[in-house]
């Protein structure tokens, strides 16, 4: 039966200055090398904090390109700005379409389709979403039109937030507004994969590994490949380790392991 092998991982974090999010980026890559997945996903967050560190993302982007295997990428927050949202305090660094035009400059799409083994594989900005710029509704008309042409296939989505804690009505709390895809674009893009066979949610974000499902929908949060936060800075939802995420697809079924890279350290930056 034919599969196909896709490592996810996220958060990386990665800037000149912090050696040690670094390392841990090499102990990753040593991790891809042995296990030679056909296909790397980063959910975002690939520099430590692109807005205000000019190097950071172009830093970020030479590693990659080292990989030993293809990979497709999507911008986190600290790549392109945050998402506004209803409820809370307004991001420090609010998304704009600058910072992602430099996204796009170095990594060519900050969106993407394809297909493997009779899946659809979509990786969507979630960064725009609310954001009220004019690529915010341009990616809803194509995402509309890439769920229509899967014509029955299994989806396998892929983005930088979590759409929700536990339920999609889940009520957004100042505190912890900027953790999810705020509403109401979650509302609108919950309407819309309720229509077709979504069967795995994938993101990053929240630097915790998470294995839950709602309805037939896994959702999968992918730990970070760079640091965690301590329970003094963040609550515990889910497994702070580092970490990252194999796949292993087929035309109708998929598993998930969420794995250490051998070298993988648990670092805390503040503490």
């Amino acid at each position: 039966m034919p599969k196909f092998r896709l490592t996810q991982i996220s958060d990386t974090h990665l800037a000149r200055r912090h050696t040690g999010l670094t390392e841990n980026f090499h102990r990753v890559s040593e991790h891809i090398q042995t296990t030679r997945p056909d296909l790397v996903v980063n959910t975002g967050d690939l520099a430590f904090d692109a807005p205000t560190g000019n190097d950071d993302l172009e830093f970020a982007k030479g590693l990659h390109d080292a990989l030993p295997v293809p990979c497709r990428n999507l911008p986190g927050n600290h790549d392109i700005g945050d998402n506004p949202t209803e409820v809370g305090p307004v991001p420090p660094q609010v998304v704009s379409e600058d910072a992602r035009q430099k996204f796009l400059a170095l990594f060519g799409e900050d969106h993407w389709q394809f297909d493997a083994v009779g899946w659809c594989f979509i990786g969507l900005n979630s960064l725009v979403m609310n954001s009220a710029l004019a690529v915010e509704e341009q990616q809803f008309d194509w995402l509309a039109a890439k769920l229509s042409r899967a014509k029955g296939k299994p989806i396998a989505l892929f983005l930088h937030k979590p759409l929700f804690l536990d339920l999609p009505e889940d009520p957004e709390r100042a505190e912890t507004a900027i953790r999810y895809v705020p509403q109401p674009a979650r509302r609108r893009l919950i309407e819309m994969i309720s229509r077709v066979d979504v069967r795995l949610i994938a993101c990053g974000h929240v630097h915790q590994g998470r294995d839950t499902s709602y309805g037939a929908i896994r959702h999968i949060w992918a730990p970070s490949a760079g640091f965690i936060i301590s329970d003094k800075r963040q609550e515990r939802i889910g497994t702070k380790a580092t970490g990252l995420v194999e796949y292993c697809f087929r035309p109708d079924s998929f598993d998930v392991r969420l794995v250490k890279a051998a070298g993988q350290i648990d670092i805390d930056l503040v503490g």
